[in-house]
């Protein structure tokens, strides 16, 4: 089948003589190699030798050093994506791209590939004979493409005196009207690239926007699209002359940039399994889906929050939840559950910051509904109000205590395996222990 697939593809494509073979990390980075066309086939027939270390580096491309020697740093086995296999269209020399996971040298998983920790919890979910369906909301900033004399981000939308203009002018239509042509060039990459957007929106900060995807009911295929989204947003945009950032918090005093995700359970003839009588009723199915997402959310903040700028997106009264709590049509709470028609009933997560890697946010999310509904657990009363004013438990605040919450989570490790807990903690530990080292500009200003 994929040999079809693949000289479908090239007949349709005659003039593409060059393939980037994307991996995704851990961090959501993009590693890989660039094929020329006469050694596609082979990349479907055989795979693509890359160590197996590759999936843990650090946000800089370094090794792990705390574990890329102990087995000898030994080669693992790609496998590509057929369905991944797209044109790019921001260089200047027709290209295509391919995503793929990374095996051991057998073809087994290895514990820590993204992609395949999604393929598993879906796996887990079809015994069931559920779906999860899957939906991603990606928030970023746009900004001029060079930085101030200081190295830091200068914003695209500006007031008259030429700083940054007073707010974004949330869900503004001449705003949108003022980015115009980056928008049709990245409307026309997503059709080219059959990523299928929703809705392309000014949020409440300066040159701050959400682009959404459509719900897919393969939640592997979902985040895929994500992180496609992603590359393609910053490539396009620089094309166009501007800066896309996903940094989680660019700016001190606007808005950090989330990640959100939309989720609902169907049975195998579609039906929402999550619908139920009442418009405020949060059926069984659903209740136990809340209080699993609840339970792991602790644990899993150094996924959801995986860099050690993303904690400066938690502040009172900032858009993002600071505890782990739920209520209906309730924007101040972690879990929300939108109004509208029964049969779109669904759990809208807000805690997972727009740098988070996709893959790992779906495989948490969903790995949580999945405890929650196999352990039967009840949710909580739902907030109502703010619940920024309620007193509940803070979730981890700082990178050091979310690293050190998933060290000693019994449900990461029961989730998905002590290989992924151990290769991810080294990664993270490796980043923090690199910002630890450095010496800030405000440390400067203030004691030098």
């Amino acid at each position: 089948m994929n040999d079809k697939y693949v000289n479908n593809f090239l007949s349709a494509h005659p003039d593409i003589d060059l393939f980037e073979v994307l991996l995704p990390d851990l961090n959501g980075c993009l590693r890989g190699k660039w094929l020329s066309r006469d050694h596609i086939h082979d990349l479907f027939e055989n795979g693509l030798k890359m160590p197996l270390t590759t999936l843990g580096f650090d946000v800089w491309g370094r090794d792990p050093e705390s574990w890329v020697f102990v087995e000898g740093d030994r080669d693992g086995v790609c496998v590509a994506e057929p369905r991944s296999l797209v044109p790019i269209p921001w260089l200047s020399k027709p290209t295509a791209q391919v995503l793929m996971s990374l095996r051991t040298e057998l073809g087994h998983p290895c514990g820590y590939d993204p992609r395949d920790l999604v393929r598993a919890i879906q796996q887990r979910f079809g015994v069931l004979g559920i779906i999860p369906v899957v939906a991603l909301e990606m928030e970023f900033y746009l900004l001029d493409a060079n930085r101030d004399d200081f190295g830091k981000p200068v914003h695209s939308q500006k007031g008259i005196d030429g700083r940054a203009a007073l707010g974004g002018q949330t869900y503004g239509i001449e705003q949108m009207q003022d980015v115009a042509p980056v928008m049709y060039a990245i409307r026309d990459a997503c059709e080219l690239q059959n990523l299928p957007i929703d809705t392309l929106i000014t949020e409440s900060a300066p040159s701050q926007y959400e682009i959404n995807l459509y719900h897919q009911a393969d939640a592997l295929l979902a985040a895929d699209q994500a992180l496609m989204l992603k590359r393609l947003i910053k490539r396009v945009a620089k094309q166009q002359g501007y800066l896309a950032t996903f940094m989680a918090k660019p700016f001190a005093d606007q808005a950090g940039s989330g990640m959100h995700l939309h989720v609902s359970l169907n049975d195998n003839d579609g039906h929402n399994l999550f619908a139920s009588s009442g418009d405020r009723e949060a059926n069984k199915l659903l209740r136990q889906a809340i209080a699993g997402c609840l339970n792991a959310m602790p644990d899993s903040m150094a996924i959801f929050s995986p860099s050690f700028n993303a904690f400066r997106r938690f502040q009172q009264g900032s858009h993002a939840p600071l505890a782990a709590s739920w209520g209906y049509e309730n924007r101040t709470t972690a879990l929300r559950i939108p109004a509208g028609s029964n049969i779109d009933r669904r759990i809208e997560h807000r805690v997972a910051s727009a740098d988070a890697n996709p893959y790992l946010v779906v495989a948490s999310i969903l790995g949580a509904m999945l405890y929650g509904v196999e352990n039967q657990l009840e949710a909580p009363p739902d907030i109502v109000g703010d619940a920024y004013e309620q007193g509940l438990p803070e979730l981890p605040r700082y990178l050091p205590d979310a690293l050190n919450t998933f060290e000693q989570s019994s449900y990461i490790q029961d989730c998905f395996g002590s290989e992924f807990q151990r290769v991810f903690l080294a990664a993270k530990r490796q980043e923090l222990a690199e910002f630890d080292r450095q010496v800030t500009l405000l440390e400067y200003d203030s004691y030098l």
